[in-house]
């Protein structure tokens, strides 16, 4: 694993704003990856819905930004102890894909995979209703490579891990599929504000 600063620690300071255990980064922004950051350039990126759905679709670059723009203003939280206040990303709601591919009532879980392999379980419903986000931008300008671009899944209301970096692609399913924190011992949901870091908690 590949890591800055951000699984030392810092001293924890009660604040209501914050989830349990979590301390305010500031202008600092760890950067944590299970993976070495590949080189991958928007013009070789893709991505694609398959599994449980009417239409299996896969989306180039440009396609991707053809969809209607949307952004998320808000805070992040990561399980290794950070969060981030008021940061702002762009790019396209998960919603919008969806609508093309028309998911299956049976439905009730997704597979998000990476470019590098990566990949993580996640509930169907913690992705729709304008919960979670395709971005590839980050305060404006095009996001980092070592933050996931050119393009991550963005699920803010979970533990960081599940917003998957260099996003490639959503199977969805009709149970539960752990990715790889979950196969290492990490929660299957990962919500903040209840704690939920590792399987048991």
């Amino acid at each position: 694993m590949n890591v800055t600063r951000g699984f030392t620690g810092r001293p924890r300071v009660h604040d209501p704003g914050l989830p349990p255990g979590q301390y305010d980064a500031g202008d600092d922004w760890p950067v944590l990856s299970a993976e070495v950051t590949p080189d991958l350039a928007p013009a070789d990126w893709s991505f694609g819905i398959d599994g449980l759905v009417e239409r299996p679709h896969t989306w180039d670059w440009d396609a991707a930004h053809a969809l209607p723009a949307s952004a998320y203003d808000g805070d992040i939280h990561c399980v290794t102890g950070w969060s981030k206040f008021g940061v702002r990303f762009g790019g396209v709601s998960l919603d919008a894909f969806f609508r093309m591919v028309r998911p299956h009532g049976s439905a009730t879980h997704v597979l998000a995979r990476s470019h590098t392999g990566y990949t993580t379980g996640l509930p169907l419903a913690d992705l729709t209703g304008g919960r979670a986000w395709i971005v590839w931008e980050y305060d404006g300008a095009p996001l980092p490579p070592e933050h996931g671009g050119p393009a991550r899944l963005l699920v803010p209301h979970l533990y960081f891990w599940k917003s998957a970096k260099w996003i490639a692609g959503l199977t969805l399913l009709d149970h539960d599929e752990p990715g790889f924190w979950e196969r290492n011992g990490y929660h299957a949901r990962g919500n903040p504000w209840q704690e939920q870091r590792y399987s048991g908690d």
